[in-house]
């Protein structure tokens, strides 16, 4: 370590190998034991906001999951580097908790246990595949489904193929329809082979790289140059970043990804922490992979896999990047350069107007500060992007790409799938995101309101029936604050400040504002909603406990359930306390065939705007852009 981090800055690579000593020294990592987890253990808000936010005053701390890859024996640990010593250890009851994320050599053993057993040989054999060096394994977790009972109990995955005839194939196009493996990662064997159907393995190539695929290439594409000759307007320093009112601090965590800290508005605060620290991928094909459902956060971490980025490619513009460190199994730390981008960009028009009564004409751009990372899960890929915009409003954003999951596809008018090539099919699915916002808007004693719009019904107080009306509904407790969504409603909900007013004697506020779209539609009483409980409504508020940080739990990994809707279960008061909004986000992909073999970017995202936090429009004051952009 050198210096004296702010104690909300990433661990650094020095601190990993730290934390990593004072384990061995405690006889912690004795082998086999491996990092599944290790990251930042945050002090608790009310440390911060005391006082500790200066550099070296709060006890820094990490945080390690650690599995035994012989025994299964599973430890949540957590060192100080401030003291040199192990803070705490427990030992995860797996069949009560969850097991802890997939580890990188269990997707190789996986490889060997199913290559070398009978019985998938068996069973490629039927399909005429004999050369196991050409067969992808692709191991995945494996859920919670009650039965067997003892699978619920062991630490699995359950194995689908994909055929790869050569180098440059893309397996994805090819795969080996109506047979799994099932594989105990502990006792290091196939326990059984489930083989249902055989359909014929798509053959069509799906090597987007290959010029008989894609087409002659496009002509005509002429540069697009985006430069700031006196350079970008944001300031970086350390983690804090700065940007004309805006002021916050840049994290970055191997499960959530990017973490934003102590986000304030004009020396205001906003938000304490905000994050998206889980999603779902529920596939809704019942015939053979009803148990496909991935929490890409919470299973395989979504940070563990960020790209490193590159000019011209994935960011155009004066761009200013932040490395990562993400440690292995190992818990040895590596370095991802470029992994945070951070550059701010024209976003058209911010306000216009041509007055008829006194001629001035007058013309302003939006821009905004955006701040991404992208990160590659298997076959899909996401960029997570915030943007902070002049006029207060912030918004999170998901890129979604990369290459469906495929299946084969029996022909016809199957109802759970497209066929996106010859016998190639790609599953109806959906993407459930979950972000955790710890709103502060002006203080830390807030409430949320829900708003909704409708017409009213003719009568004396509307005779032509062009009423438009609020049904403002304040939730007060837990329970009552577990929401879906209406877009037939125009359904937002308000993070209002029980503190301060503007000067209409209003709470001071900002909005969120979501998307329409449905929530988790698996059946309520499926062992998927019980697992992804956080997805079942599109808004919940808990009050803030440093304890509870993931919506699906600590250990989702085979969990049996828990997160938000076990939090919620404590009913607490939520008016005028320090609270965390929970918005559930995210599209269902009936997929297209555009879609193969590499979709163009989906979007998703939500966004929260000032409500009464300020009196008037705040960018009045944004200068005209050079030129004749205005008179009068």
């Amino acid at each position: 370590m050198t210096g004296h981090p702010h104690p909300l800055d990433p661990a650094t690579a020095g601190e990993y190998l730290a934390g990593r000593r004072i384990m061995v020294a405690a006889g912690l990592l004795a082998d086999p034991v491996r990092f599944a987890y290790y990251g930042l253990e945050e002090p608790s808000k009310e440390e911060v906001l005391a006082g500790a936010s200066q550099p070296g005053a709060a006890d820094r701390r990490l945080r390690a999951f650690l599995l035994n890859l012989k025994t299964g024996e599973s430890a949540d640990v957590v060192v100080s580097l401030t003291q040199g010593s192990v803070v705490s250890a427990r030992v995860i009851d797996t069949a009560a908790e969850g097991q802890l994320p997939i580890v990188d050599s269990e997707f190789h053993l996986v490889e060997e246990i199913v290559a070398a057993d009978p019985q998938w040989q068996a069973a490629m054999a039927r399909r005429g595949l004999t050369d196991m060096s050409k067969i992808r394994i692709c191991p995945i977790t494996a859920g919670a489904y009650r039965a067997p009972a003892e699978d619920d109990a062991r630490r699995m995955v359950r194995v689908l193929a994909f055929l790869q005839e050569g180098e440059h194939d893309l397996a994805w196009a090819h795969p080996v329809d109506g047979v799994t493996a099932h594989v105990d990662l502990i006792e290091k064997k196939v326990l059984r082979v489930t083989d249902e159907f055989v359909l014929p393995v798509p053959r069509e190539s799906g090597d987007y790289d290959d010029p008989a695929v894609r087409g002659p290439e496009r002509a005509g594409l002429r540069p697009v140059e985006i430069t700031q000759p006196e350079g970008p307007s944001f300031t970086v320093d350390g983690g804090l970043l700065r940007w004309q009112d805006w002021s916050l601090r840049v994290g970055f965590d191997a499960r959530e990804g990017l973490t934003l800290h102590q986000i304030e508005l004009a020396g205001r605060p906003v938000i304490y922490r905000a994050s998206v620290p889980e999603m779902v991928v529920p596939y809704g094909d019942p015939r053979f992979r009803y148990w496909q459902a991935y929490f890409d956060t919470g299973e395989y971490l979504v940070g563990k896999w960020v790209n490193s980025l590159e000019l011209g490619c994935d960011c155009l513009g004066e761009i200013t990047y932040l490395d990562a460190v993400i440690c292995g199994e190992t818990g040895e730390p590596r370095e991802v350069r470029n992994a945070i981008c951070i550059h701010e960009e024209d976003f058209g028009i911010l306000w216009k107007h041509t007055d008829i009564f006194n001629g001035s004409a007058q013309s302003r751009r939006q821009r905004r500060l955006v701040v991404s990372f992208f990160t590659t899960v298997g076959n899909y890929d996401y960029g997570f992007y915030w943007y902070f915009y002049l006029d207060g409003t912030i918004e999170c954003e998901v890129k979604m790409t990369g290459v469906v999951f495929t299946a084969g596809h029996p022909g016809g008018e199957y109802p759970y799938s497209t066929e996106v090539a010859p016998g190639l099919g790609a599953p109806v699915h959906q993407h459930l995101f979950s972000a955790r916002l710890d709103m502060s808007v002006d203080g830390q004693a807030n409430a949320v309101e829900e708003v909704d719009v409708h017409g009213l019904p003719v009568g004396p107080d509307n005779p032509f029936g062009n009423a438009i009306a609020q049904t403002v509904t304040r939730l007060t407790s837990e329970a009552s604050a577990a929401r879906p969504g209406d877009a037939s409603r125009g359904r937002v909900w308000r993070v209002v400040s029980t503190e301060r007013t503007n000067r209409f004697g209003r709470p001071t506020a900002f909005t969120l504002c979501p998307q329409p779209h449905p929530a988790l539609l698996a059946h309520p009483d499926s062992p998927l909603a019980a697992r992804a409980g956080f997805a079942t409504r599109a808004l919940w508020v808990t009050r803030y406990d440093p304890a509870q940080r993931y919506p699906a739990g600590d250990f989702v990994n085979q969990s049996p359930g828990g997160g938000l809707p076990a939090y919620a279960a404590a009913d607490r008061d939520i008016d005028g306390q320090d609270i965390v909004v929970w918005h559930t986000f995210g599209p269902t992909h009936v997929v297209r065939t555009e879609d193969w073999p590499v979709m163009p970017v989906a979007r998703t995202g939500f966004m929260l705007r000032p409500t009464g936090f300020f009196d008037r429009n705040p960018t009045l004051n944004v200068p005209a852009p050079p030129g004749h952009c205005h008179a009068g």
